[in-house]
């Protein structure tokens, strides 16, 4: 929650971020991440305060969202890394043992571990891309709906603060459903036919 005056700003944010997320997520991902790390830790801390003083909530948002953002980032590139070198590396020990070798030398088990983080990051290139795309579409359709004064905003008239309902922002609207499920297609078919394997926009050949 925030104060109403910061409704707007915050709606727009959600928006923009909600676009790019949806269209541009896997070549944007870091930027991605910390954003909805943002989101995340902003909701969380704001979410155990009161209303008593409102500077203290916008405080407590950028706070837990500075540190969201940055436990986002880390935690996704350093566990996608970790799982990968594990994996490479059981796989090593396992194929020597079986070859009779032994432990492996430590710079090929190195080299390996470095490999298997790098395949774990290049075969999530789906997963980012669908994922991003749908809860892109979702968060743009939350940031549009809060833009126009037509999501749930259940606390403003009484302390003066906007309450975000990110997962049901008009209950009952089928058709909201409808547009999230288009959106998010759009999207993934954007970045599909945008983007490389490692992350780059897709040049066309210069004409001879």
């Amino acid at each position: 929650m925030l104060p109403v005056r910061f409704a707007a700003p915050a709606a727009l944010v959600l928006t923009v971020g909600g676009l790019i997320s949806c269209f541009a997520g896997y070549r944007l991902f870091r930027f991605v991440l910390g954003l909805y790390g943002f989101f995340l830790g902003a909701m969380l801390t704001t979410s155990t305060m009161g209303t008593a003083n409102m500077w203290y909530l916008v405080l407590a948002a950028v706070v837990g969202g500075v540190v969201g953002a940055v436990l986002m980032i880390a935690a996704y590139f350093i566990g996608v890394g970790l799982i990968g070198a594990g994996l490479a590396a059981l796989a090593l020990n396992a194929l020597w043992r079986i070859g009779g070798g032994g432990d492996p030398p430590t710079l090929v088990l190195v080299l390996v571990c470095v490999l298997g983080a790098l395949a774990a990051l290049s075969v999530v290139r789906y997963v980012v891309i669908f994922g991003t795309a749908i809860a892109g579409a979702w968060t743009l359709i939350v940031g549009v709906m809060s833009l126009t004064g037509r999501a749930s905003l259940p606390g403003a008239p009484i302390n003066d603060v906007w309450i975000l309902y990110p997962l049901d922002p008009m209950p009952g609207r089928w058709w909201i459903l409808a547009i999230w499920f288009a959106l998010a297609l759009a999207g993934v078919v954007v970045q599909l036919s945008t983007t490389t394997k490692g992350g780059k926009r897709k040049t066309r050949p210069a004409a001879a």
